[in-house]
């Protein structure tokens, strides 16, 4: 059995939470702001996306269900297939043009693969890569 790692990040976009919400909620495009992100496609069922990550020599696939949305608040997910994977989005009116997003990603890797992530050593990259991609998306919508 492999080990779950977890990174949160966050960031403040000047921009209404609605719109916030609705640039994120277009899942197909976030590899125009998420580096790692090859491609996500919505299947027959909008609540379910067939994902493909590639990084680091590495190449990921999995499938990934919404299990909670609310609008303009968060959004939960869960992989149903290929690498094991959980997280959240969250979005918090700071005002009537800022808004503060957090994401919470979980994942397993394979116990070979767990060491390599600790926070000392690939984990922060981890980390890292995701407060980059939450900064892109940030500049994307303010850039409008």
């Amino acid at each position: 059995m492999g080990k779950w790692l977890e990174h949160s990040v966050t960031t403040e976009i000047q921009a209404p939470v609605a719109r916030v919400w609705e640039v994120w909620s277009d899942l197909e495009a976030m590899p125009r702001w998420m580096r790692w992100i090859e491609s996500v496609v919505t299947l027959d069922d909008p609540d379910l996306t067939d994902w493909t990550l590639a990084a680091q020599g590495f190449r990921f696939h999995w499938k990934a269900r919404i299990t909670e949305r609310v609008d303009s608040q968060r959004l939960h997910w869960e992989s149903v297939g290929g690498l094991p994977t959980k997280g959240a989005v969250r979005f918090y009116p700071l005002g009537p043009d800022l808004t503060a997003v957090k994401l919470t990603v979980s994942y397993e890797l394979p116990g070979a693969l767990a060491p390599l992530m600790e926070p000392t050593i690939m984990g922060g990259i981890v980390t890292k890569e995701l407060q980059a991609n939450l900064d892109r998306f940030r500049d994307l919508v303010e850039k409008g």
